[in-house]
């Protein structure tokens, strides 16, 4: 057993009288959605769920030890200060260095925290980032279990103790859960989908090349929602097994506030830290997948050679480019992009990579990132603001920075895109297109057909 202890510093201790304990001990292997589903019993509504392309790093939060909760335009900074705060709060005692292991944060941010708010977001403010009491971190080399507790000066033992008995009872609860992807039931589930209002977002574009053309903005990235009615509840737990499956190459998720769950398959890295190294993704314009190979290299070839295509990803690279470079040292970009492939659809892709400057965070990049040109538009500030103007939809947390910390300030976000959020047999899923001045309304709605394609083969059932 490997024990990890972090206590608040002395005066906090004395004011606060608390201390974060966090236990972390290595397993035998255990299926991370297994531990998710045993986790519904006491945790429902205070999971989380995790994994990187090819589940190189999978990460599974049961319970709320801390939360950090921010509203407002200034809400990276306030997230960043109360982080502050929590590492002021603690003090390793043990060289334990496992990434992704110990008092993890996990959440996210709105996209717009000046857009006006629907029921449908209700339990997602502009910023929440919880520490797990559970926190189940599954990697190539291994499998560990992290215990949090933030505990009041003299109940350590009692809390101890508790906890000890509700962690034996989770991992025996999941070593005896066997799940199937789930293709016999969903046989019977079906689904009817609904486009919520297409011509008004036929006319959003138009209004949008308008403004482009006339020199107000470069571009504007707008979205739409699709309503997907089920015959039965959605299975979370089966829907992100099946989104695992079958979007190897994204990032998948689930994050549940109260009875509401959001989660997606992103192929959108928006930036990683690990040590001095930043890794941010430029992935913007996309085209289907051929049904043939010829016809897959035929399709790729017309997004690399496409000027409308090439335009749209060089707003990305070069507002990515230079966020960067503000931030780091030896910033690395690629000459021309490639080509990166889901399972249904293919993007034009470019790396960028430096070194963080002193001083420069995780939190200071995401800000500085959101949104890229991709999820919002270009310039960032008019982009944002047309969007507010001519979407009429409350995005909530889709496109929206989501991802984890640790407490050495490594970590990693996305662009929460291909997603939805899922309200017992009801889906808002959302899709959306880069606008520029050649772009056509018809045609880019055509082109958000295809992105709503993961979500809905991974909700299983048959469409009526």
């Amino acid at each position: 057993m490997v024990i990890a202890k972090e206590r608040e510093t002395e005066d906090v201790f004395e004011k606060k009288h608390q201390t974060l304990v966090s236990t972390v001990t290595q397993l035998a292997p255990i299926d991370p959605f297994s531990f998710f589903a045993a986790g519904a019993k006491h945790y429902r509504g205070k999971r989380f769920y995790w994994s990187d392309p090819g589940q190189e790093k999978v990460f599974v939060g049961l319970g709320i030890a801390h939360e950090i909760v921010a509203h407002g335009d200034d809400r990276f900074a306030k997230v960043e200060e109360e982080r502050k705060k929590l590492l002021n709060m603690i003090e390793t005692e043990t060289d334990l260095a496992i990434q992704g292991t110990g008092p993890l944060l996990f959440g996210g941010f709105s996209f717009d925290s000046q857009a006006a708010k629907t029921a449908l977001w209700r339990s997602f403010p502009d910023a929440s980032f919880v520490v797990p009491v559970f926190l189940l971190t599954v990697t190539r080399q291994g499998c560990w279990l992290t215990v949090n507790r933030l505990v009041q000066a003299g109940d350590h033992s009692i809390q101890e103790k508790w906890l000890e008995k509700e962690r034996e009872s989770l991992l025996r609860n999941a070593r005896a859960v066997v799940l199937s992807d789930g293709s016999a039931q969903s046989e019977n589930v079906r689904y009817a989908t609904t486009d919520v209002e297409p011509e008004a977002w036929k006319r959003a574009v138009a209004e949008a090349v308008d403004q482009i053309r006339n020199g107000e903005v470069d571009k504007v990235a707008l979205a739409r929602e699709i309503r997907v009615h089920a015959t039965e509840r959605i299975d979370v737990v089966r829907t992100l097994k099946r989104l695992c499956k079958q979007q190897k190459e994204s990032y998948v998720f689930a994050i549940e506030r109260g009875t509401d769950c959001f989660l997606g398959a992103s192929p959108e890295q928006l930036v990683k830290r690990d040590g001095n190294k930043l890794h941010a993704t430029c992935l913007a314009s996309s085209i289907g997948r051929g049904k043939t190979a010829e016809e897959d290299e035929r399709l790729g070839q017309r997004l690399l050679s496409d000027e409308k295509f090439i335009v749209e990803h060089q707003f990305v690279v070069d507002m990515i480019k230079s966020a960067m470079e503000a931030e780091c040292e030896d910033v690395s970009v690629p000459n021309e992009p490639s080509l990166f492939k889901t399972a249904y659809i293919q993007h034009l892709y470019t790396p960028v990579t430096g070194t963080a400057r002193r001083g420069t965070s995780l939190l200071s990049m995401v800000e500085k990132l959101h949104p890229t040109p991709a999820l919002g538009g270009y310039p960032q500030d008019v982009a944002v603001r047309k969007i507010r103007e001519m979407e009429k939809l409350d995005r909530g947390w889709y496109a929206s920075p989501l991802g984890w910390m640790d407490r050495h300030g490594n970590g990693e976000f996305i662009g929460a895109i291909r997603s939805g959020i899922v309200r017992g047999n009801e889906v808002s899923l959302f899709v959306g297109n880069g606008i520029v001045a050649d772009s056509d309304p018809e045609s880019e709605y055509e082109e958000t057909k295809l992105k709503p394609k993961p979500m809905l083969t991974a909700l299983g059932g048959k469409r009526s």
